[in-house]
């Protein structure tokens, strides 16, 4: 049973949960403790962590940043905004909001089609997956095969982000977060690469839902988290990463969610 899902996103950046619904959604699901991590982007007025009955809610952000391997994610929990923060998202919003009006431009353009897609603060490539499968005049009807076709790392209409370097978002986020981990390690394209990371990390998601098998043992990828967790004392996190509404899909077991919550 998920006690802690630590890994949710909302409407201010890619997902379709309103950030009120966040706590009903989680009571709905069961759980003891949420967190909101969204891209780029914090909650306005919305303490490290506060209490709402029968839910604790944690107020976190996930930062993409850059290394010389490849762009992992970080992700922080028990925010206090800084000034170093604060300015470093805004460039990053404005970073967002251009490399969102290029990329809607790009798909218009290879589909001969109005997205009626407006490119604002928050704005990511999830909702222009949605605006094509949307369209009464494409062909898609999954937003993954609007990824492989036209906006993925290697599609004909992405455009890069301008994001933070590795060194200086583990700063900005260690001055505003009571816990720094990374997420879903095993995703990235060289997931040893991006675990070594952790040496200057306190966490690492250990639980989610799409692991993806290290080698040839498929559960290769969860011992090598582990391996991590061990070398570098680190606390193991989890939780759905959920763009829509279903919560709880992974994360934190009751004990688990205690030595986390010992941190906030």
């Amino acid at each position: 049973m998920v006690y802690a899902d630590l890994h949710v996103h909302t409407t201010r950046s890619d997902g379709t949960l309103d950030p009120d619904a966040v706590v009903p959604a989680a009571r709905d699901a069961g759980l003891a403790a949420v967190a909101v991590t969204d891209h780029d982007r914090l909650h306005p007025d919305l303490p490290p962590v506060s209490d709402h009955g029968d839910v604790e809610l944690v107020h976190g952000i996930e930062l993409r940043v850059e290394t010389q391997v490849e762009q992992i994610d970080l992700l922080g929990y028990g925010v206090t905004p800084t000034d170093a923060l604060t300015d470093e998202l805004d460039r990053l919003q404005r970073d967002r909001f251009e490399r969102g009006r290029r990329i809607i431009e790009n798909v218009e353009r290879a589909l001969s089609v109005d997205l009626d897609l407006e490119p604002r603060e928050g704005l990511g490539r999830p909702h222009i997956a949605r605006a094509v499968v949307s369209h009464p005049d494409t062909e898609y009807d999954d937003i993954s095969a609007v990824f492989d076709d036209l906006i993925g790392d290697d599609g004909p209409c992405f455009v890069a982000r301008d994001v933070t370097p590795f060194a200086d978002g583990v700063d900005l986020l260690r001055d505003a977060c009571a816990l720094v981990g990374l997420a879903h390690p095993l995703r990235y394209d060289d997931p040893d690469a991006a675990l070594a990371r952790c040496d200057v990390l306190d966490a690492v998601e250990l639980h989610y839902p799409y692991d993806r098998p290290v080698g040839n043992d498929p559960d290769g990828g969860t011992e090598l988290v582990e391996r991590a967790i061990a070398e570098h004392d680190l606390l193991p996190t989890g939780g759905s990463d959920a763009h829509g509404t279903e919560l709880a899909k992974a994360g934190l077991s009751e004990d688990e969610y205690a030595a986390v919550s010992a941190h906030l």
